[in-house]
């Protein structure tokens, strides 16, 4: 698929800026009741960036969510998620989809959490995991990937 790399987009207000420049090793949908509440949503949508293909091009995003080791971004304006930078995983960054001009481009590959799933909500995702997939699936899943968006 031709990505249209580099690729922006923005918080709600326009206020913080980003910069994508790498494909998606995967794209996802999150279920579990946390990615609910914090998206105000039936689940969040997000694209796995490798680090190196991430930048914050304008804005200073803030910590929000749980302030725990796990850093979600927002914008300190509008509070729009913006993106996550997941504890220990410093390898890439999983940014809200939606944030990115062009978001139809990024549908869910894996939808993940689907044992909080509310009944009605429906991504078309080839891939549900109750949970999360295996931590040994995700080379595979990321190979699939690449075929499954062409």
């Amino acid at each position: 698929m031709d990505w249209k790399l580099p690729r922006e987009g923005s918080c709600r207000c326009g206020q913080v800026k980003i910069r994508i420049s790498a494909a998606p090793l995967v794209t996802m949908a999150c279920h579990c009741t946390g990615c609910q509440k914090m998206s105000s949503s039936a689940f969040s949508l997000s694209a796995a960036i490798p680090a190196e293909g991430f930048e914050v091009i304008s804005g200073e995003p803030v910590v929000g969510g749980l302030h725990g080791a796990t850093k979600h971004m927002f914008c300190p304006h509008c509070m729009s998620w913006m993106f996550t930078r997941p504890e220990g995983m410093d390898f890439f960054v999983n940014v809200r989809a939606p944030m990115l001009d062009g978001a139809a481009d990024f549908a869910p590959f894996i939808e993940t959490w689907t044992a909080e799933k509310l009944p009605f909500a429906q991504t078309g995702a080839p891939h549900s995991y109750e949970t999360l997939p295996p931590m040994d699936a995700y080379e595979g899943l990321m190979k699939e990937y690449v075929e499954w968006v062409g």
